[in-house]
Order: structure tokens, then C-alpha cells, then sequence
């Protein structure tokens, strides 16, 4: 016998300021991984409430209960799922679900692992905009390594095939693996079959690789076709934040080196290529997740976009609820396909952690190497990767094993029937995971704001550059390297 209650109300507590200092979430143009961006309002995380919702399942006669943190219900059904298929589990499980907007979640989150007690966080989650927090930052020293749960690292992690820059994130500054995704989110190209028909004379993926210059680690290929695509009326992406992703996550060093800010060369150069896009007419100049981006999907922007940066999420729940229809031949629905993108990256993704005083390790391990380490069919990852953790015929999506998805079909009707998995089991391999710091969800905002009023003519580059780095100097206290 199982029951379900739901709970709803506010979630009241005094925020411990240690943990606030450059930890404000704002709109990086970071999302997580169902899509939905940061507040661009939430400059300021809050000082005395956070509304939160959750949930209660799990055996009457539980032996105990394990506290689940989250910023969206999707873990917490996962969770549902796995009490489902486990009979024979002991515990209930509590998820207390806060959304980051409004910058609610962390200082929440932050407040309760400090307080510990009975009702601390067992697990929680964080998203790739702020997750080095608490796997290698200000709050690491709360994740329990995941060979403390019971769970064998190194065999799983190899038989799972999990894409190394999943592993690199959420491994502590001692080396231990204390956090894991479910979802991969190495980044591609997805394109319009019919735009590349119409100018390249050909939709075919490998073929479309070749033109935009996949591989190439340069931007020179790229550059060319959205010249060809202009000649023929198309922009080649919606707006500078289609690239931006793609540039910021391939770069070799983050915002933060020994406690400095720095610009890696290659973010530095997303000033010219913003620049060249906009002065070229390559794109319609959007801004992602505002009304003009979503118009683009379904081709209703002011000129028809080619294509757009990202992982597998995006197609599933940003270009299709916004392609303008549901089957072939509505809207864009079944005109996309995606190819290898010039440059590896990735873009968002959510983390699973332990907290290391909770006294249900072995409990909460087997939850944890269910979503992240199992790959048989009854598994989470098996489950999401072929759409059936609902019932047959759901979202398909990558997952973060490659042993998963080497066994699983990601044809999609949406991509006119191409196996999605072809192309970004090769691109997690070529993510970077190593260029993240905990306060990138701020610092993005600043650069881009920059960038967009040096493209905008409303500043020179050098004007741009200073203001951003006197900005984070102000906002966050982080000096630039000399």
C-alpha cells in the first residue's frame, strides 16, 4: 500500500549570508535541462520565504523517510517512478520542490544543509548554471562521495559509459565523484531540412557537418555558409545567443582562475563573431527565450532561421512545443535534423548529490544509481532514453550513458525519423567540463549585456571589455587577473 500527499505552502527560514556572496542567479541565457531559462528579474535572492511544493509517496509502515531537494518536479517523478518499481523499499520519500526563479532555490537549499537535522536534505539536486557550488565550491563539503553510498565508482561509471565531462563536474576537489546526471547535454547542430535543400541541395547530416565546418574548432566554415544562406534570404541562427553557448562552453578556461577574473580568448572573441553576425545580417538578432526566438522555431521571425545550438533537451521541450505544430506538416514539425556542431560543448544539465550526514546512505545510494548508473531496461536511464518511463510512446532523450544509448533507438518523427543519438553520443564525448566556476549563471549575464551594447554601437570594445570586468568587480567582488 502506497500513499501520496500533496503539500503545498511556504517554506520559511532565515537565509545564511555566507552562502549568498556571487551566488544571485540572474538570466545568463542559461537554462536547465527542460528549457525553462532564469528569471532575467532575479538579481536578488531572498531574504525570508521561499514558496516550495512537493510531495509524499512511499509504504505506510516506511522504516523512515528520505528528504528529496529539487528545483523542478522532474527528479521527485523520477523518484515516483523508482518507489513504484521497488516494492520492497523501506523508505518514503519527501521532495520539496523550489524553483529557481526569483533566485529561491540555493539560499533554501544552502540554509537547510547547514541546519542539518532531521529534516536536512538526504538528496538534492543542482543545475549546471550553479552545480560546481556544491560538488566543487562553497558547498562541497556537504556532498557524500558516491562510494560512500554503497555505490562501485569505478565499474559503473566504466560499464555506463558515462560522458566524461558529466563525471569531471561532479567530481570534489579530493578526487571523489559526488554527483552525477541522468541526462547528457553534449550540444549539436540542429537544422532545417527544407532551408538546406533549398541552399545546400542537400539535408543530409554529414553533409551539412562538412559545410558549417564540424570538427574544424574555428568558426571560418560557419561564417561562410551564413554568407551562402543570406544570398538565398536566411539567417543561419536566430540570434548571438544560439552561438554563445557553444563558444562559452568550449573554452579552455572559465570565468574564475586563482580567484581572478579572466577571459579566455576564445569568450573574448564572441565580441567579433556577435559583431560579425549583426553587421552581416546573419541572424534576426533575438534574444533566446524572448517571443522572437520562439517565432523563429516555427518560421514566423523576420527572415527563416537555418538552425540552432544545443543538446537533445532543446528539441524536446523548446523547438517542438514551438515548431507550430504537432505532426509532419504542421509548422516546422519534422523539417529539423542536427549534425556535429564546429565545436564540442555542452548546455545545462542537472546533477544528483547525497548529503553526507544523512543516515540513510545505503537507501539513498540505491535511489542515485538508479537514475544515474543503471543501465538495464528497468533503469531510469534505459526508461528516458527510449520514452517509456511513463508508459510507451514518450519524450525520448539523451542520457548520460552511452552503454544506454548504444542499445536504445532515438528516431524521432520530429527530426524526419533520424536517430537523434547518431549524432550526440559524439558530441557528450566532446564536451568540456572543466571551464565551469559556481558564479557563471551571473557573469554570463554581465558579458552578454556587454556584448549586445558593443554590437548595438552603444559602446566600443574596449569600453565593453572594462565595463564588464568593473561590473563583476562591483556585483561579485572578483577582481580581474592583471
Amino acid at each position: 500500500m502506497k500513499r501520496r500527499k500533496w503539500l503545498s505552502g511556504l517554506v520559511c527560514m532565515t537565509m545564511a549570508t555566507s552562502f549568498l556572496a556571487g551566488c544571485t542567479p540572474s538570466n545568463g541565457g542559461d537554462a536547465n535541462n527542460g528549457g525553462a531559462p532564469a528569471d532575467p528579474a532575479a538579481t536578488d535572492a531572498p531574504t525570508d520565504a521561499a514558496a516550495a511544493t512537493g510531495s509524499v509517496v512511499g509504504p505506510e509502515n516506511a522504516e523512515g523517510t528520505i528528504n528529496l531537494w529539487a528545483f523542478t518536479d522532474e527528479v521527485p517523478k523520477m523518484v515516483d517512478k523508482f518507489v513504484e518499481t521497488h516494492p520492497d523499499f523501506k523508505y518514503q520519500i519527501k521532495s520539496t520542490i523550489i524553483a529557481t526563479t526569483d533566485g529561491a532555490y540555493q539560499p533554501a537549499l544552502d540554509q537547510a544543509l547547514q541546519a542539518g537535522g532531521e529534516d536536512a536534505p538526504d538528496m538534492y539536486c543542482a543545475e549546471a548554471a550553479f552545480v560546481l557550488k556544491y560538488t566543487q565550491g562553497d558547498a562541497w563539503q556537504y556532498a557524500c562521495p558516491y562510494a560512500d553510498l554503497g555505490i562501485d565508482v569505478d565499474a559503473e561509471l566504466k560499464a555506463a559509459d558515462i560522458a566524461q565531462y558529466t563525471v569531471d563536474i561532479g567530481t570534489n576537489p579530493d578526487g571523489q565523484l559526488v554527483g552525477l546526471g541522468y541526462q547528457a547535454t553534449g550540444g549539436a547542430f540542429i537544422y532545417r531540412r527544407s532551408i538546406a535543400k533549398d541552399v545546400f541541395g542537400t539535408d543530409d547530416p554529414d553533409k551539412i557537418a562538412e559545410i558549417i565546418g564540424s570538427g574544424t574548432q574555428s568558426w571560418d566554415k560557419f561564417f561562410e555558409a551564413a554568407e551562402t544562406l543570406k544570398g538565398k534570404g536566411y539567417g543561419i541562427i536566430s540570434g548571438d545567443g544560439d552561438l554563445w553557448h557553444a563558444v562559452e562552453n568550449s573554452s579552455d578556461q572559465g570565468w574564475i582562475v586563482d580567484d581572478k577574473l579572466v577571459i579566455d580568448p576564445k569568450r573574448e572573441a564572441f565580441l567579433d563573431l556577435s559583431k560579425k553576425l549583426k553587421d552581416n545580417g546573419y541572424h534576426n538578432d533575438t534574444q533566446d527565450w524572448q517571443d522572437a526566438w520562439f517565432a523563429d522555431m516555427k518560421g514566423e521571425g523576420e527572415k527563416q532561421i537555418f538552425g540552432f545550438f544545443g543538446p537533445a533537451w532543446l528539441i524536446n521541450y523548446t523547438l517542438a512545443p514551438n515548431c507550430g505544430g504537432e505532426k509532419v506538416g504542421e509548422g516546422t514539425y519534422g523539417d529539423w535534423a542536427v549534425c556535429a556542431p564546429p565545436v564540442g560543448f555542452f548546455w545545462g544539465g542537472t546533477w544528483v548529490l547525497a548529503n553526507k550526514n544523512s543516515e540513510k546512505k545505503e537507501a539513498v545510494g540505491q535511489i542515485i544509481d538508479w537514475i544515474t548508473l543503471n543501465t538495464e531496461e528497468d533503469g531510469l536511464q534505459y526508461m528516458w532514453a527510449n520514452g517509456t518511463l511513463n508508459g510507451e510512446g514518450g519524450t525520448k532523450d539523451c542520457v548520460a550513458s552511452g552503454t544506454v544509448m548504444s542499445k536504445s533507438d532515438g528516431s524521432l518523427e520530429f527530426l524526419g525519423g533520424q536517430n537523434m543519438f547518431d549524432a550526440f553520443v559524439p558530441a557528450n564525448s566532446y564536451a568540456n567540463g572543466k571551464n565551469l566556476t559556481q558564479y557563471d549563471e551571473s557573469i554570463n549575464q554581465i558579458w552578454r549585456d556587454q556584448v549586445r551594447q558593443y554590437t548595438a554601437g552603444e559602446k566600443d570594445r574596449e569600453t565593453a571589455i572594462a565595463d564588464f570586468k568593473s561590473t563583476v568587480a562591483d556585483k561579485l567582488a572578483i577582481e580581474a587577473a592583471e
